[in-house]
């Protein structure tokens, strides 16, 4: 990637306050490490098998952040060194991924991941689904449980369409989410709304998002494999 152009694409974005999350997912360990030497310290994948080569690989001081559908049975590989989970869609799987980080003594950052599109093939927590896993939690966590994973905000993806107000729509509806987890979570770092990619990041920010997780508009198309 071009040096200019990521300095570039840092200085469009940092009037917003926007965190960058560098979508690495296909992506060599020195076009990654081609960023990191540019400042960059945030990146998402989508695959535990490639994210865990990378990080063996590259610095130690880089914030992994999983954002691809995780197994539960994943979650043992990932507690030992990741920054955040963002794709979490289920209670199980918030209890598998505290009872690793217990394991590892750590504190793992969470985002729940919110259904907003159209598309029935996306994951995600619908609304009821969401005020049933608060609930749970919340009681479990007056009796000591849920002590090594954080509630750090919500993370969505809009439709895949070039509807502008449609997406405008559900962004809108997520930063609405966002602002009730908050709420629920009074004790936890609420702050990290996950929402908008290379193709409709600009909608994501007027939105509200404070975090964009971006990897074609930063390393170029990828390569499918």
């Amino acid at each position: 990637m071009d040096r200019n152009d990521f300095s570039e694409f840092i200085e469009k974005i940092k009037p917003f306050g926007v965190q960058l999350l560098a979508v690495s997912k296909t992506k060599s360990v020195e076009e990654i490490q081609a960023l990191y030497d540019l400042g960059q310290r945030d990146f998402g994948e989508n695959y535990v098998q490639e994210l865990l080569e990378k990080q063996a690989q590259l610095p130690k001081d880089i914030r992994w952040h999983f954002i691809g559908h995780l197994q539960t049975n994943k979650v043992r590989f990932l507690a030992p060194f990741i920054y955040m989970i963002q794709s979490v869609d289920s209670l199980k799987l918030l209890l598998e991924i505290d009872k690793h980080a217990s394991k590892n003594q750590r504190i793992v950052r969470c985002l729940l991941q919110i259904f907003i599109a159209r598309e029935e093939s996306k994951f995600g927590l619908d609304e009821t689904e969401l005020d049933s896993l608060v609930l749970i939690v919340n009681q479990n966590r007056q009796e000591g449980k849920f002590s090594h994973s954080q509630i750090s905000g919500c993370m969505g993806m809009a439709s895949l369409t070039e509807n502008r107000t449609q997406i405008r729509e559900e962004f809108t509806r997520l930063r609405k989410i966002f602002e009730k987890i908050k709420m629920s979570f009074p004790a936890d770092p609420v702050d990290t709304l996950s929402m908008g990619m290379s193709s409709d990041y600009p909608v994501a920010i007027e939105a509200g998002s404070t975090m964009i997780r971006i990897g074609t508009a930063i390393f170029g198309k990828r390569e499918e494999g």
